[in-house]
């Protein structure tokens, strides 16, 4: 799937998103796959690899698997199990061009 605009999930989606805005899953929301944004917010699960320029866990958030950041917030109790990759500042935001 891929947008220009703002995208918030609270159901379960399995696959990959890709946004040059900002992708919200909610408490409820259950993702499994590839994530590629400007800007995520984890409030629920998500599974796979995620890519932005900043990512926020929340307290209710779990992310698992790969991250890739320029900016990562994790909020107390948010959980992340995985491997993270920071990006060089040199490098172009993501989906800029």
């Amino acid at each position: 799937m891929e947008l220009s605009c703002n995208l918030y999930i609270d159901g379960e989606l399995e696959g990959s998103i890709i946004s040059n805005k900002e992708v919200n899953i909610g408490k409820h929301g259950k993702i499994k796959g590839t994530l590629l944004a400007n800007r995520v917010v984890i409030q629920g699960y998500i599974e796979g690899t995620v890519e932005a320029s900043r990512v926020e866990i929340k307290s209710s958030g779990h992310l698992k698997g790969e991250i890739i950041y320029s900016e990562l917030i994790i909020e107390a109790k948010g959980l992340f199990e995985g491997n993270s990759i920071m990006k060089d500042d040199t490098q172009q935001e993501i989906n800029n061009g």
